[in-house]
């Protein structure tokens, strides 16, 4: 490397060295959010390791066998197992616990994830957020439910510092008398269970949707002033360097600012991290830690942009053919064709086909759904870049024919000639439409389903529901329900009767309640019986069509056992929880209070719900780089068309027409693929989802959305205004005459 040629090429005027700060500022910035974006989903991935017990539902605590009474023989507690309740979902205004009751003898040799040790019976671990929760409550609404405080839960079980958790110590009878309790010996490492493979594939795409427009910034920044910088080449080729030589110096040229930028854009990084762990998703923030890369990660984004830029520049001034005398071969465009449409048709077939596979003919092949998935979204990612200029050049061709002003005609014709280029300003823009429109029609389904209305016929928005125990007699049930219409709130409590508690083999298809308290169920055409029945459907949230009342025989629930437990509440929310805590400390319930009203809460929304968050996020940074782009690449054309524009500027063409030339070469560009881009996202998303879960379905974008798409053309707009003042400085007479 000759350092006289490369100072000579580089240094020695004020446009070169804003043109590194330029290079260097738009990798920094591209570096930090590279950064962020990893460390974001290091955390994700910490976060779901560290809460992987969670999911540990164990094994069968009865035998399959059944005895001559038809009772299941329970398997016996061991030193090398615990008891644990399955079904630990504890509900608190809008706020989901984690609850697992342990029984465990005091010798036993299973470590609890968080604590070590089982608790004692009556006694609780919290996580530090529950128990925050729990002291700033009334006790009557939350903290009654647990027992005596032990101490707080480890966060190495934690998934965030604001995950609510709860490990209770009870008895091995109560256990087993709610039904759902089962055998543990050890506890799952896997966060994902079953689902791994859909959540690996969204959380694949949305890592691609985010990165893209991060990549495409860093490609347009180290492309600035690139006309500028063949013109300082041509001189040195005119004092005697090689084409080589000056491939090299653009290199080192690129690679310098680069290698600034990426350094200042990790330590932007590591400042925003604490910033970036207060984001809450699904519900919890992440500690500090899960969102370091670590060196080697850093390293190896330092390199990998470096490299990378320095190659593309050498590889660009290769091929611009710089001779001593200039450009020798003036870079004309390849005109594009069709065959450009050919990578978003294979994405889109790619995807198709995975739908097809999963949803029309039911065959399931995991090693090659999700591959389809990321494969096709890829491309249709790419086919969007790939296809602009095409589109761009066919609607400037209809522009062109309907012009009628200098700017008009001007900015037509720059596009026929440099379709490529010309859309590359706007690129970043049409992505981050496109990939805004595909998080938007994700999230939608978020609200596809409507909040419960009360209709007679079906559990009550304000009503809870728990199971009873096996054993408990009619007696102990009845002073339950009676302390609890005595607490502030409660307008009933109602006991619903079976065969069998609704966790046994034996229990019938129908409940059974006093016809006097039907009405308090919400029921309104009641039979003139004693006693009324309903399917036992009538305790599921997702039933929603209203059930009948029919008479049953006189006297049946003398036979029958109290196996539901009904409290109306008057709808506030200190009534609900105080109804919840009531059924949670009666000693008679088998499982956790519920609502129709919780359903939004439960487990099979709440990957969609953790994703929706992610996906607001990818819209912002998506939008904020595409404005960023677009400012950098409009202001890249104008230097490199400085020469051109101060002609024409001492042709005597008004400042003013130079503006609307540029407005002209951004929005064409843009407003030929926005439609484009918008349509696709959607498509994209509904085939994403339908191969998911065909249970889902899109509904309208919510009003973000549009706010999304208006801050973008927004965003758009001002990055052209804010190159408007570029183009007096750079065309002025002054600045002509040196050029």
């Amino acid at each position: 490397m000759n350092w006289g040629l490369f100072r000579l090429a580089v240094a020695g005027s004020r446009s070169a060295y804003g043109r590194l700060t330029g290079i260097a500022g738009g990798v920094a910035v591209g570096v930090c959010l590279l950064s962020l974006l990893w460390g974001g989903a290091n955390g994700l991935q910490a976060r779901d390791d560290r809460g992987a017990w969670l999911r540990e539902t164990g094994h069968p605590s009865v035998s399959d066998s059944i005895d001559a009474s038809g009772v299941a023989a329970p398997i016996p507690l061991t030193q090398e197992t615990v008891l644990m309740r399955s079904n630990g979902l504890e509900i608190f205004r809008d706020q989901l616990i984690e609850r697992r009751d342990f029984a465990a003898f005091p010798s036993t040799t299973v470590s609890i994830p968080g604590i070590g040790s089982p608790p004692e019976f009556g006694s609780y671990y919290a996580s530090p957020a529950l128990q925050r929760l729990i002291e700033s409550t009334p006790r009557d609404q939350l903290g009654d439910r647990f027992g005596e405080f032990a101490g707080v839960i480890n966060d190495a079980a934690l998934p965030g510092p604001d995950s609510l958790v709860v490990i209770t110590g009870a008895s091995e009878a109560e256990l087993r008398k709610s039904g759902n309790a089962s055998l543990v010996s050890d506890f799952t490492s896997n966060p994902y269970g079953g689902s791994a493979a859909s959540y690996t594939t969204v959380l694949l795409v949305g890592a691609i949707a985010v990165f893209f427009p991060v990549l495409l910034l860093i490609s347009i920044v180290t492309d600035l002033g690139a006309a500028q910088r063949r013109e300082r080449f041509a001189t040195l080729r005119l004092i005697g360097a090689s084409p080589g030589t000056v491939s090299r110096i653009a290199a080192v040229e690129i690679a310098i600012p680069s290698l600034i930028g990426a350094a200042i854009g990790l330590a932007l990084a590591v400042m925003l991290t604490p910033a970036a762990a207060e984001i809450p998703i699904n519900g919890t923030r992440m500690f500090d830690a899960d969102l370091h890369t670590g060196w080697p990660a850093n390293v190896a984004v330092v390199a990998v942009v470096v490299v990378a830029s320095a190659l593309v520049a050498a590889i660009r001034t290769a091929r611009a053919d710089v001779g001593p005398l200039g450009v020798t071969r003036v870079v004309h465009e390849k005109k594009p064709t069709i065959w450009r449409t050919v990578p978003m048709v294979m994405g889109l077939a790619f995807m198709t086909l995975a739908v097809v596979l999963i949803r029309v003919l039911n065959f399931r092949l995991p090693w090659l759904e999700s591959p389809l998935l990321v494969v096709g979204f890829m491309l249709v990612l790419a086919g969007i870049v790939v296809i602009g200029p095409w589109l761009t050049r066919m609607v400037s061709r209809m522009g062109q024919r309907q012009a009628r002003s200098a700017a008009a005609i001007v900015a037509a014709s720059r596009i026929q000639k440099t379709p490529a280029a010309t859309f590359r300003s706007v690129s970043g823009l049409v992505i981050a439409v496109f990939v805004v429109s595909v998080f938007a029609g994700a999230s939608s389904i978020l609200e596809s389903t409507e909040s419960p209305q009360p209709r007679p016929g079906l559990m009550q928005p304000t009503s809870l529901h728990a199971t009873v125990g096996s054993g408990e007699t009619q007696v102990g049930v009845g002073k339950a329900a009676l302390a609890a219409k005595e607490l502030p709130g409660i307008l009933s409590a109602t006991i619903g009767y079976g065969s069998a508690v609704l966790s046994d083999r034996g229990a019938g298809p129908e409940l059974y309640f006093r016809a006097s308290e039907a009405r308090a169920l919400g029921f309104e055409d009641i039979p003139a019986a004693e006693t009324v029945a309903v399917d036992s459907a009538f305790l599921y949230f997702w039933t929603a069509q209203p059930l009948a009342l029919t008479a049953a025989p006189d006297g049946i629930l003398e036979g029958l056992v109290p196996v539901v437990m009904v409290v109306d509440t008057d709808g506030t929310p200190e009534a609900m929880d105080r109804a919840r805590t009531a059924l949670s400390r009666s000693g008679v319930t088998a499982t956790p209070a519920s609502s129709p009203s919780d359903f939004h809460l439960q487990s099979s929304k709440r990957l969609i719900q953790g994703l929706a968050v992610l996906a607001y996020l990818g819209m912002f940074v998506a939008v904020a780089i595409a404005g960023l782009s677009l400012a950098v690449g409009t202001a890249s054309a104008i230097l490199d068309r400085q020469r051109v524009l101060g002609l024409m500027r001492l042709m005597g063409m008004p400042a003013s027409v130079l503006r609307r030339i540029i407005a002209r070469e951004a929005a064409v560009p843009l407003l030929s693929v926005l439609l484009l881009s918008i349509g696709l996202g959607f498509l994209t998303a509904w085939l994403m989802v339908t191969a998911i879960n065909d249970a889902y379905q899109l509904s309208w974008p919510e009003p973000g959305y549009f706010i999304a798409l208006a801050l973008s053309l927004l965003l758009a707009l001002s990055a052209v205004i804010a190159t408007f003042g570029l183009i007096r400085r750079t065309t002025s007479v002054t600045a002509t005459r040196f050029e």
